[in-house]
């Protein structure tokens, strides 16, 4: 279970996060929606670690969870961005081989073939020895979360996964993101649009902007 205990942060002297409480259990989908500016990608860098909160407590199966210093924690929290940011050097594969070698410390063999079983279940597999710039917009997006899914997260975290897409590809994130449910992977959502975050969310968190 993933818990957040009056999560604060700020920028400056704005309150972007005023003691957020929620708790979503093992293999759940949770979905963060709210208008531009409410904070929804804050708190999504919060708990995934890119931002340290001003106060408040992380706890992942009751125990405190501090997503910045997370040492030999590295897969409990992954991370799928708006952007993708796919390192354009390196061809599909290699994107999904390259952080279980560094960070897990997987063999070459090991992390090739979990990144060639990760194309072949997201439908990527002919696409594996081309580059970012070759890939359309939803394979990026398959593969982003391919690479996410390499570092064997417990929890994973996606900024708005659907907002550069059109309605069929959207519904091809939307059964991705179901069937990852079915492997036990807890996931939270952070998305603009309700309709998406209704068919597939267990849990929905709405945000709002603070009043100044």
């Amino acid at each position: 279970m993933l818990e957040l205990k009056n999560l604060t942060k700020k920028f400056d002297k704005r309150i972007i996060l005023d003691g957020v409480n929620f708790s979503i259990d093992d293999g759940k989908i949770l979905c963060i929606v709210g208008q531009s500016g409410a904070g929804k990608t804050t708190l999504l860098r919060c708990i995934s670690g890119l931002e340290r909160a001003d106060a408040g407590e992380i706890l992942v199966d009751g125990k405190k969870f501090d997503p910045v210093n997370t040492k030999n924690q590295d897969s409990v929290i992954g991370i799928v961005f708006q952007e993708f940011q796919l390192f354009p050097h390196l061809s599909a594969l290699e994107n999904i081989m390259l952080a279980p070698e560094l960070v897990l410390k997987e063999t070459k063999v090991q992390a090739k073939e979990q990144a060639q079983d990760l194309l072949e279940k997201l439908s990527l597999k002919d696409k594996a020895d081309l580059y970012p710039y070759q890939l359309s917009g939803g394979q990026k997006q398959r593969l982003a979360i391919a690479r996410a899914l390499a570092m064997k997260p417990k929890i994973l975290c996606y900024d708005e996964p659907t907002s550069a897409l059109d309605p069929a590809l959207r519904d091809a994130v939307k059964k991705i993101i179901v069937a990852l449910k079915k492997d036990g992977i807890t996931q939270i959502v952070v998305t603009h649009d309700m309709e998406f975050a209704k068919q597939i969310a267990d849990k929905i968190l709405k945000v709002e902007v603070l009043k100044k």
